[in-house]
């Protein structure tokens, strides 16, 4: 029997991975105070889909098999895009199971649902050709640059707190298990899906086939929400709202930009590659495909007072 829906906004909610701690165990801790937050919105009448990211996740994952490959050789090797479902698998079990325990706690008759998503994305695409998501743990310069000549993978410092394996990050285009999420939704299911940006696949005249790669987690978020018509977009960050000239005297806070605003800080070189920016952007791609959503960037701590428009940075289609 299908649960009874919220009454008001629906809205998709994207998590950092790197917000869900180093291994399972503090994850778990992690996600627990994660449902609290989030049923606070849900409490409020808010129809909830959850998206995470998994860079560290898939990463450790990755690693893993392959030392355990190269030591053991009764471990076979695991595929890239195998390691992201099982990423998004432990993750989304996770945070299915601490949110549903949470709703319970609270005598509220909805329950969760975890869909382990692929995400399409173009033969073509130029990410392919430069490498640039992070994953994986932190490596001094020379343990990276060893791990790179003996595994073949392409190693960077990632903004000054050491290196990392470094993987394609394509475009999202389609969610392939799209319907799937859109029905749970309808049928009142708090829905965790897309996790780590969803597997990347590639489209062929046999089929999809899993290809390594991250997407980025909080485009895929923007796709799906505006494929689901959600009312906003919110992606969730360590900073309650969104600084220009950050870390000057002259920083100041954002309550609002509409995509003209927002284009015009990103040429001026507001926002942080790899950390800002790309939330911005999708935030922009979000309105862009659904005008009369509103995107929202806050922390989780302000994640419900940001919904009742109490706080956090909006950004609009105009």
């Amino acid at each position: 029997m299908p649960y009874e829906k919220g009454n008001g906004k629906t809205v998709v909610i994207a998590l950092g991975g790197n917000a869900l701690g180093n291994t399972p165990q503090e994850q778990l801790e992690l996600v627990r105070n994660t449902a609290k937050h989030i049923v606070d919105m849900i409490e409020d009448g808010t129809n909830v889909v959850v998206s995470h990211g998994n860079g560290p996740q898939v990463g450790m994952i990755n690693n893993a098999f392959a030392y355990a490959a190269a030591n053991d050789d009764k471990t076979p090797d695991m595929p890239f895009p195998e390691a992201g479902a099982m990423s998004q698998g432990y993750i989304g079990y996770q945070l299915s199971q601490a949110i549903l325990n949470e709703l319970k706690r609270r005598d509220i008759m909805r329950s969760t649902a975890c869909i382990v998503t692929e995400t399409v994305v173009d033969e073509d695409d130029p990410a392919f050709q430069n490498p640039t998501k992070p994953v994986g743990a932190f490596m001094d310069e020379e343990t990276a640059k060893a791990k790179a000549a003996e595994m073949g993978i392409t190693v960077k410092e990632d903004a000054g707190r050491g290196w990392r394996e470094v993987v394609a990050s394509p475009i999202p285009k389609r969610i392939v298990e799209f319907d799937a999420v859109r029905d749970l939704v309808e049928d009142g299911y708090v829905v965790v899906s897309t996790g780590g940006g969803g597997v990347p696949v590639f489209e062929t005249g046999d089929g999809y086939v899993g290809t390594p790669a991250v997407i980025d987690k909080d485009r895929s978020s923007a796709l799906m929400a505006a494929e689901l018509g959600a009312d906003m977009l919110v992606i969730l960050t360590a900073v309650e709202k969104v600084c220009v000239n950050f870390n000057t005297p002259e920083q100041q806070t954002i309550d609002e930009m509409d995509v003209a605003q927002a284009e015009e800080y990103i040429k001026q070189g507001q926002f942080a590659p790899g950390s800002m920016l790309p939330k911005v952007e999708a935030c922009i791609e979000y309105v862009e495909a659904y005008p009369e959503g509103r995107a929202l960037i806050t922390s989780l701590e302000c994640a419900a007072a940001g919904l009742r428009g109490e706080t956090g940075t909006v950004i609009t289609a105009n």
